[in-house]
């Protein structure tokens, strides 16, 4: 299981919203192996004034946190922040320093979904990757 929040300012993520949600979901799938229908993104759109930024950003800053159920490898995480900052700057064409990526891991236990407790949940796809 896997929420993402994608936070920026609000006219760059309205119109990049399509692209940059398969982009998150393109880098999910082959770094965690999620199915092609678990894709639980939000767009959390900021005024300009809101998303306060370091310096050398662009007003294309963007942050991904990604809320999952903890057990994927270093090694798939950092497949996922290669996949994204790949597409991000190849695909979209922009500067990998506006792009930041927090992964945020909690035990299954801690989720409820359809009903259940997520430790409890029958998964159609690996957590352990």
């Amino acid at each position: 299981m896997a929420q993402v929040k994608i936070y920026g300012e609000r006219t760059v993520l309205r119109s990049s919203r399509e692209a940059l949600s398969d982009l998150v979901h393109a880098s999910a799938r082959s770094a965690f192996g999620l199915p092609e229908d678990k894709r639980f993104h939000r767009f959390i759109g900021l005024d300009a004034e809101d998303l306060i930024t370091p310096p050398g950003r662009s007003a294309h800053y963007v942050i991904v946190e990604m809320l999952m159920f903890e057990g994927r490898s270093v090694a798939a995480k950092k497949a996922f922040y290669t996949a994204l900052y790949d597409g991000w700057s190849s695909g979209l064409g922009h500067a990998v320093d506006d792009l930041e990526i927090v992964i945020i891991e909690a035990p299954r236990a801690n989720w409820g979904i359809r009903g259940l407790p997520g430790d409890e949940l029958a998964l159609t796809y690996a957590v352990d990757v």
